[in-house]
């Protein structure tokens, strides 16, 4: 049982995208659900992929995504409607969920992370995956799962993942500073001490915060949030972007194209990675659906009245040392 989610629209936003993952798959998706990379009923992960990738063991590149939820909410299905379109990419996705605080305070789901990517270098050729073609994204929570495990070199070593696995981390709406001194009693800052970090040190927000991690850092990075995210969820990903300019690594290069009907800037910048850190034919495809479900994925608990309109306008704003802004449909505001 998970604790209630703390706004009405992540309520919303949870309904919305579980009734999308009812919906059937189209044929060219295989599903292989429930695959287990550890003994706990959590370590789960939903695999999609293409099935010409399987019929001619192609291999295929690989976006891994974990869902968001705050460390203590969420569920793997939370990125089903991502399937058509991640496949349509000529990618298999890969849905973990991991374990929960307050049960499981961090860093249990930062080891799972590091669990899952370990298991997935064993397996995934049987789905047509690519070992060494890998892409981490994340929203939220998931975001931070994502570009902690991006930048953590020698905890993925000790885990026995492959040093060239990961080619790149796409994280939306990140939380990639976890440290907040005082803050204020029952706020989401808070939260983390009381609950993500429940019974922990308190100096792991420190160690468990991507912001800490960039030196060195190799793997190029896309980060996002949304216009209207919390000013902590903001200032840390553009604090991350300008440690990260500074290293061997490249950060969102070049301007985000503007948001049409059929090029969400997002799934272009998954696109631009396969053609800068991939092998053979890339692609830059961005079907509209890709689009769409990426907009309601980040706009999943906007604060205030309009918390469910989905189809409101607004943006999402790709973090880089010059500002840079499109125009998008869903306002949004993070929550973790």
């Amino acid at each position: 049982m998970q604790p209630p989610l703390p706004f009405a629209a992540a309520d919303d936003y949870a309904r919305t995208v579980m009734g999308w993952a009812r919906e059937p798959l189209p044929d060219t998706v295989t599903v292989e659900p429930d695959v287990a990379y550890g003994p706990h009923r959590l370590q789960r992960c939903n695999v999609f992929a293409p099935r010409a990738a399987l019929a001619s063991a192609a291999s295929a590149p690989v976006l891994v995504f974990w869902h968001g939820g705050g460390w203590t909410n969420g569920y793997r299905g939370y990125t089903t409607f991502m399937a058509p379109h991640v496949v349509a990419l000529g990618m298999v996705l890969i849905a973990p969920s991991y374990r929960l605080a307050p049960e499981h305070p961090l860093p249990a789901a930062c080891d799972d992370a590091l669990s899952s990517l370990a298991h997935l270098g064993q397996h995934l050729p049987q789905w047509g995956g690519a070992a060494d073609r890998v892409y981490l994204s994340g929203h939220s929570a998931g975001g931070h799962l994502a570009a902690l495990t991006a930048l953590r070199v020698a905890q993925r070593s000790r885990a026995g993942i492959a040093d060239n696995m990961i080619k790149g981390c796409l994280p939306i709406s990140g939380i990639m500073d976890l440290h907040t001194p005082n803050p204020v009693p029952g706020n989401l800052e808070e939260k983390v001490y009381t609950t993500v970090l429940r019974g922990r040190h308190p100096l792991l927000d420190t160690v468990l915060s991507p912001l800490y991690w960039a030196a060195g850092n190799r793997p190029p990075f896309c980060l996002g949030h949304g216009e209207k995210d919390s000013p902590r969820a903001i200032k840390s990903n553009h604090r991350l972007a300008a440690l990260l300019q500074t290293q061997p690594g490249k950060v969102n290069p070049g301007p985000a194209p503007p948001l049409a009907p059929d090029a969400g800037p997002w799934a272009a910048a998954v696109g631009d990675a396969r053609q800068r850190t991939g092998r053979g034919r890339s692609t830059r495809a961005t079907p509209a659906g890709l689009h769409a479900g990426l907009r309601v994925r980040s706009a999943h608990c906007v604060v205030g009245q309009q918390t469910t309109r989905l189809a409101r306008r607004g943006r999402l704003v790709p973090v880089a040392t010059r500002a840079a802004n499109f125009r998008r449909p869903g306002g949004h505001r993070h929550t973790q």
